[in-house]
Order: structure tokens, then C-alpha cells, then sequence
């Protein structure tokens, strides 16, 4: 993948100490479980966005392209 897909995926963190180890955006509480299911039930970017104002547009980019890893079997832990 080309070196943004790279810059994305290191918006995801993961810390054993925040949210039980769950794929976070940023350090932040947020998962992308969270935004994925939130997106999934209809919610747009703008609403959340609106509703999170610490988050980004290029956190959902981060949160496909980690969905993206997932889905091909990739190994898409972060640190």
C-alpha cells in the first residue's frame, strides 16, 4: 500500500490501559468499532464529527483503511 495508507493506519492505537486494548483513534477513547457502528446505523460523518469535535476527517479515512487491513487478513495491529 502506498505510504498515506501507512499515515492513516497510524492514527489507530492501541493501549492495553485505554478502552481494554480496543483499536482506538488517536489515544483517544474513541474506537473504531464505535465509528464503524455508528456509520453502519446511518450516522453521518458531519454528526459525528459534530458530536466529537476532537476527531478528524482523516480519523474515518484511518478507520476504513483499518477496516480495509482487517478485511484481507492483514495483520493491522498498531502500537
Amino acid at each position: 500500500m502506498p505510504t498515506g495508507h501507512d499515515s492513516l493506519l497510524g492514527r489507530i492505537t492501541i493501549d492495553s490501559e485505554v478502552r481494554f486494548g480496543k483499536p482506538c483513534i488517536r489515544g483517544h477513547r474513541i474506537t473504531v468499532q464505535e465509528i464503524l457502528e455508528w456509520l453502519s446505523s446511518g450516522a453521518s460523518q458531519q454528526q459525528i464529527l459534530a458530536d466529537y469535535p476532537q476527531l478528524e476527517p482523516d480519523d474515518f479515512r484511518a478507520v476504513y483503511a483499518y477496516a480495509a487491513e482487517l478485511a484481507a487478513g492483514s495483520k493491522a495491529s498498531r502500537g
